[in-house]
């Protein structure tokens, strides 16, 4: 009977296992751009995302929409002065981003999450701290972009005010002034409000969870202060109204242009900080902003582990 032989195979001596092939890679030899070059692309980027440029179609419809929306009363604003020759605007630069707060903060709602959410949510923070970025680069440049966005945003109203203001024939140095402390007003705007916004998206990689919390937070403290200002009011105690600004970012925004940029105050009665208590003001909003810095710092240290 035969028997099955096993099939003799050939083993390769070590050395003929081991191959190198030239598949053509060359090192880089050009500039090294470094640290700050990466910061700023960062930086312009996320910026142009804020508007949806770089993007789909769809991400640039919300951002332009409420673009338009914050230039059109302007303009009618505008219109309606020159046509009935005004001696004045209808509206103060200072008070024209506090009137329209709720587009400002539907946009922060939308974009704080768009600059933050998407990159927790996929997993990419630890890729940007992989090249020469740090922890700090990366949220200077969320930071600087969102709150360059928003400024865009807030200030072009303004622009078209003063642009049609001098069309109209009124008072060169009022309205440059006028101009220069609502350019001021919305800076500081702009800053606090995208602290806040990001420090809130930052907590979750869900986009919609993000605008949600971002809204909620600036409509129902602003509501809850005004209501309780209101109440203040009705019941003489018109002493605490100013200080119960200090407990929302519009009202907060309101209480330091009325008592150092010459704003008429929108809390109820006019009744405005003073001077005393405007650097009370002014101190609350620059330790927000430090916080809102310091809190993503934190957050990000954590994320790029």
């Amino acid at each position: 009977m035969a028997v099955e032989q096993p099939l003799q195979t050939s083993v390769p001596a070590p050395g003929d296992q081991t191959r190198i092939h030239n598949i053509g890679y060359r090192n880089y030899d050009g500039p090294r751009l470094g640290r700050s070059y990466a910061t700023r692309s960062l930086y312009s980027q996320s910026l142009r995302g804020s508007y949806g440029l770089g993007r789909s179609v769809k991400s640039k419809v919300l951002p332009m929409l409420l673009f338009v929306v914050m230039c059109v009363p302007a303009a009618i604003m505008v219109a309606v002065a020159v046509a009935t020759k005004a001696k004045d605007l209808p509206v103060d630069y200072t008070r024209y981003a506090i009137i329209m707060q709720a587009v400002i903060s539907l946009y922060v709602a939308s974009q704080a999450p768009q600059s933050v959410s998407r990159d927790l949510r996929f997993k990419t923070v630890p890729l940007y701290f992989s090249r020469p970025i740090e922890t700090a680069d990366y949220v200077r440049a969320k930071y600087a972009a969102l709150a360059s966005a928003m400024f865009i945003l807030t200030a072009a109203p303004l622009l078209v005010l003063y642009v049609g203001a001098l069309l109209a024939k009124l008072d060169f140095a009022d309205q440059t002034k006028g101009f220069a402390q609502g350019l001021v007003s919305v800076a500081l705007l702009s800053v606090l409000f995208a602290g806040i916004g990001l420090v809130i998206a930052s907590i979750t990689p869900r986009r919609g969870f993000g605008i949600a919390a971002v809204i909620a937070v600036m409509t129902i403290s602003y509501g809850a202060v005004s209501t309780l200002q209101a109440i203040a009011e009705t019941q003489d105690s018109t002493g605490a109204i100013p200080w119960m600004g200090l407990f929302s970012p519009v009202t907060l925004i309101d209480g330091v242009q009325s008592a150092f940029l010459g704003a008429e105050s929108a809390f109820p009665g006019a009744v405005g900080p003073g001077n005393g208590e405007g650097v009370v003001y002014v101190l609350v909003l620059l330790g927000l902003i430090a916080a809102c810095y310091g809190l993503l710092l934190r957050r990000y240290r954590k994320v790029g582990l």
